[in-house]
């Protein structure tokens, strides 16, 4: 005991006041690193780790106010997604889809945002200078087009619909815009293993949410094998 006392009689007032401060300070740390992943957490859809649409809404905008004319909007749908769940099961549907998310993340690079918008609807919004899109965009497909291995051995046949916009085809830097732009340009070339790139005529698609087809005018890349 003496050599307690001791031992505390080295350390002035301000010191014992520190040491005693840092432990409910180490407690509030620990809490607040695992608030912050439960926070992080909330921003990504969990099957695919994509980001959720306000995340991805909110670094996409980021994008295009820093890279401007060199950003791509990219607008993907799983096709026969239906068909797939349908006549495999839902697991088999969740498992495409988390192909899917990994694909387009692997694809787009970490600086872009890729994001889950819907069931079977993803976005990408990446820098993508002009002279490097249609090799790009061919890529995405081929990678898109890939069978996907299920849990029981078995592989499945994927597709998926690509559409593609950006600010000095479709002259805005506006994110509705650009992705209604692309989403009516991946209606235009729905199923047909194409990556279609949106013409300034598709801003101005009269549809809701851009699910219309049959604008004229659309560049088409990368037909799948």
């Amino acid at each position: 005991m003496d050599s307690v006392l001791h031992a505390s009689g080295r350390f002035s007032p301000r010191t014992l006041l520190i040491t005693t401060a840092a432990v409910p300070l180490t407690g509030w740390v620990v809490h607040a690193v695992a608030l912050h992943r439960q926070l992080a957490a909330t921003k990504r859809d969990p099957l695919t780790g994509l980001l959720r649409r306000d995340a991805y809404t909110t670094r996409a905008r980021r994008l295009l106010t820093r890279h401007g004319d060199d950003v791509c909007v990219v607008m993907v749908d799983a096709d026969h997604f239906k068909d797939i769940n349908d006549g495999l099961g839902h697991a088999a549907g969740d498992t495409v889809l988390a192909a899917f998310g990994t694909r387009l993340t692997s694809w787009a690079g970490p600086r872009a945002a890729t994001g889950r918008l819907g069931g079977d609807e993803f976005a990408a919004v990446l820098e993508l200078p002009a002279a490097r899109r249609t090799h790009r965009l061919e890529q995405l497909v081929r990678i898109l087009h890939t069978p996907v291995a299920l849990d029981d051995g078995r592989t499945v046949d994927v597709a998926a619909s690509v559409g593609a916009a950006t600010p000095d085809t479709i002259g805005s830097r506006d994110l509705t815009a650009l992705q209604r732009a692309a989403d009516a340009a991946l209606y235009d070339g729905k199923h047909s293993g194409c990556a279609h790139l949106a013409t300034a005529a598709h801003a101005t698609t009269p549809s809701l949410n851009g699910r219309r087809a049959g604008r004229p005018g659309t560049a088409v890349w990368g037909r799948a094998a």
